[in-house]
């Protein structure tokens, strides 16, 4: 096997997200996916009261899957299909828009503190991007002991360990707590991000801090990392994504037309979308420009 790529290393930006500023690690102009990972921002930490959260309202989806982690808070989701779910750490959301889908993210009620998380979009295959909505939320979630720390598998499987939240395609997201040195197990027909949350890992060649994003193309069977302690990281991968995808809002779609269609279905509130039980304001579209201009809401 030819000697793997190495580590490429590409910075975060900054966006605000309802009332909270995020650090956006993918998409990048020249990384549109890892896999079927379309979509990293790192929230928080940021100090979030009784009433008083990430405060987005009701908003659409098409074409995606939603994956919600916290490190630490607590939040609550409602979306159009009637969930009203509380999330904590060591819990996962995952909510399917397919054809359409409209959800909020709130203060509790009752948690007042630090708010530190990420969300994750997973593009959805053409076999399934039509199909219904849904929404999954697991308090559990399969652990790997890696005698530096533990993994938690959040979607797909990892180390003989199989997470039993949807994916519809094959892909990995692990939950990364350790400090030391240890050797990561890998897929070599994957391509790999990570995400670091929270310390900071050196590997291949490079070190990795909050605000940056780590790429490794397909060719690798293991990797071996150094992190310093209390490090949190998100590691994610899965075959290259075969299908040509665009992004726009909240949208993931193959044309224009789509979005398009999406925006007036969601402004004339044509009940393609439903409706959700927040007292938040709901969300406006912007306005369409370019082929590929990045979302604004959650």
């Amino acid at each position: 096997m030819a000697n793997p790529v190495a580590l490429e290393i590409t910075e975060s930006h900054e966006a605000l997200v309802g009332e909270v500023t995020v650090r956006r690690a993918l998409p990048r102009h020249d990384r549109r996916t890892i896999g079927a990972w379309c979509f990293a921002d790192h929230m928080g930490p940021v100090a979030v009261t009784e009433e008083r959260g990430l405060d987005i309202g009701p908003h659409p989806h098409t074409g995606l899957q939603t994956v919600t982690w916290l490190l630490e808070g607590e939040e609550l989701h409602r979306d159009s299909l009637g969930t009203e779910q509380l999330i904590q750490p060591g819990q996962l959301n995952l909510m399917t828009a397919g054809n359409g889908v409209a959800h909020a993210e709130e203060a509790t009620g009752r948690y007042q503190g630090s708010l530190q998380g990420i969300q994750l979009w997973i593009a959805q295959p053409e076999a399934t991007r039509h199909g219904p909505a849904a929404f999954e939320h697991h308090r559990e979630l399969p652990q790997v002991d890696l005698g530096i720390g533990e993994a938690t598998v959040l979607v797909g499987s990892y180390a003989g360990a199989t997470s039993p939240a949807r994916h519809d395609t094959e892909l990995v997201g692990v939950d990364l707590s350790v400090q030391g040195s240890t050797t990561l197990e890998l897929e070599p027909s994957f391509e790999y991000g990570l995400v670091v949350l929270v310390g900071a890992v050196e590997l291949g060649g490079g070190r990795l801090t909050p605000g940056h994003l780590g790429y490794l193309a397909p060719g690798r069977a293991e990797l071996g990392l150094l992190a310093d302690g209390g490090t949190r990281a998100l590691l994610l991968g899965g075959p290259p994504f075969d299908e040509k995808i665009m992004m726009w809002w909240n949208f993931v779609a193959r044309s224009r037309l789509e979005f398009e269609e999406a925006a007036r279905s969601w402004e004339t509130d044509d009940g393609r979308f439903g409706q959700v039980g927040s007292t938040l304001a709901r969300l406006a579209s912007p306005p369409l420009q370019g082929e590929h201009p990045q979302r604004g809401a959650s």
